[in-house]
């Protein structure tokens, strides 16, 4: 840099010097939103990047909740101007205005990205595109319920949360049909939270065919333990557990690779009861290596539901 250069960089007030490097805008999701930032360019991968990347993922979402093809547009219509990053004010000012062509523009103010209400700006992000997209105006609870619709994620955790609401016995909005469906799905893919392992313990049971049947004349239903000390008493014991060996899989499968390996140790167990050509004690070996593996699903299911440091 020249002299004339460095002393007029010096007579530049701040504003002036922020406005000369300030970042570029942003725009993301075929024109429909974009970040601009009141601060140095070096900033911009701290700031304005994510915060971009961010309300871009949320329409996304949104567009494929709705089955919607994204519309292209000429000028944004969710706008977000980042502050300096001097303050710590947590706010985030929206106003929307109606254009000349009566289009409407939602602009968001973030003073301080590093201090601001990050669950208002998602809701103030999902009010805005169905204001944008579907010329809808839509208060916080039908935000946060589409949000929650169109992003799995949360609809995982809005399914748990209502479905160990129900199994405790507390008022839901959803009728038994609805729970009873949830208790035989695959809530997240992959994934086996603390309830998921749970409610695959509750299934390791054995129980009569009919309701006022019991096993071996005191029973209503055995362990599995149980059931290995009872077997020659009462066959149908054996029987039973043949027609549980198969669905204890489908019970435990889809939940990530440890409790399907512990759904797959307790079907093997199962079927080789029914067949009951092992010992007893080679039987309760193979059931105690069932259980550690349950133990070590149920401890990364806790180990999953803790924060993060």
């Amino acid at each position: 840099m020249g002299v004339f250069a460095t002393i007029l960089l010096f007579a530049l007030t701040r504003a002036e010097l922020i406005e000369r490097f300030k970042a570029d805008p942003i725009t993301r999701v075929d024109g429909l939103v974009q970040a601009i930032g009141d601060c140095p360019a070096d900033m911009r991968r701290e700031y304005l990047a994510p915060i971009a990347a961010n309300m871009a993922d949320i329409c996304n979402s949104l567009y494929r909740g709705e089955r919607m093809k994204p519309i292209r547009f000429d000028l944004p219509a969710i706008i977000v101007h980042i502050g300096d990053v001097r303050t710590n004010i947590s706010h985030i000012a929206v106003k929307v205005q109606r254009r000349d062509d009566g289009t409407r523009l939602t602009k968001m103010f973030m003073p301080s990205p590093g201090f601001a209400d990050i669950e208002r700006f998602r809701l103030e992000t999902v009010k805005a595109f169905y204001r944008a997209v579907k010329g809808e105006e839509i208060d916080d609870e039908t935000a946060i319920r589409r949000l929650h619709a169109a992003d799995p994620d949360l609809r995982a955790r809005d399914n748990y949360a209502d479905l160990d609401k129900w199994l405790a016995g507390e008022p839901v909005k959803e009728d038994d049909e609805h729970f009873l469906k949830l208790m035989r799905s695959v809530i997240k893919p992959g994934y086996a939270s603390e309830s998921d392992v749970l409610r695959f313990a509750s299934r390791l049971r054995l129980y009569p065919r009919t309701i006022d049947g019991f096993f071996c004349g005191r029973f209503w239903s055995c362990s599995f333990a149980e059931a290995v000390e009872y077997a020659k008493i009462d066959p149908r014991l054996r029987l039973e557990a043949y027609a549980k060996a198969p669905l204890l899989i489908a019970y435990g499968g889809g939940h990530g690779e440890s409790l399907l390996a512990a759904a797959e140790a307790y079907s093997k167990f199962l079927f080789d009861f029914a067949a009951y050509t092992k010992t007893k004690e080679e039987l309760l070996k193979e059931l105690e290596e069932a259980d550690a593996k349950l133990n070590q699903a149920y401890e990364e299911s806790l180990a999953d539901s803790r924060p993060q440091q």
